[in-house]
């Protein structure tokens, strides 16, 4: 039996006067990958970016409707916009690693939103750098420049990053669009084994 995680009901966002998103109603299903499909510019990435808010970070912008994560609106009044964001986490088209090292990229979250101790986080820093198959190429080198990685291990970081904190839902936007075939199917095996542990959304 499917299980709804978000429900999306006449969801309608805005830049400025221009309009890219028209009553939409969607439902996303636990521990599934669900895909969103489109042509350029039909408003895929706006529609990842409302389910976690970030869409009202941009200047001018606007959204109208309803967003139900575990039956809440994210967009009520009294919704706490850091529970929603680590919750239903995001992982950007263009790998996005902070300039610090392999390791404190992973920690940074960890240490924001939890008092954890230097072995905890090790712990979790390993558990996450696993989870996103990346651990046995970056073991040896947790304190060299995240920077100095190739596109496709900075993206498989980048994911990392976002497990670490646990979110419950990870939203992808075109996580291989700038990767090499081979990177690509990492990432593809990767999502595979997410889908048993999370909910996943994934521009594509």
């Amino acid at each position: 039996m499917k299980t709804t995680k978000i429900t999306i009901t006449n969801l309608n966002s805005w830049y400025g006067n221009r309009q890219v998103l028209f009553d939409i109603d969607l439902e996303i299903h636990e521990k599934k990958i669900t895909a969103l499909l489109g042509l350029s510019g039909s408003g895929k990435s706006t529609l990842l970016r409302c389910m976690n808010r970030m869409h009202e970070c941009i200047p001018n912008t606007k959204t109208t409707g309803s967003i139900l994560y575990t039956q809440q609106n994210i967009y009520a009044q009294n919704s706490d916009v850091v529970d929603v964001r680590r919750n239903i986490g995001m992982v950007f088209q263009k790998p996005n690693p902070f300039p610090f090292s392999i390791f404190d990229n992973v920690a940074y979250g960890i240490r924001l939103q939890n008092n954890k101790s230097h072995y905890e986080i090790e712990h979790l820093v390993e558990e996450s750098l696993k989870k996103a198959d990346i651990w046995e190429e970056v073991k040896d080198r947790l304190h060299v420049s995240a920077l100095q990685l190739s596109g496709g291990q900075q993206q498989r970081l980048c994911i990392a990053r976002a497990l670490a904190i646990h979110p419950d839902v990870l939203l992808l936007d075109e996580p291989c669009s700038a990767l090499d075939p081979i990177a690509t199917r990492k990432i593809e095996e990767l999502l595979q084994k997410l889908k048993n542990e999370m909910t996943l959304v994934l521009v594509t």
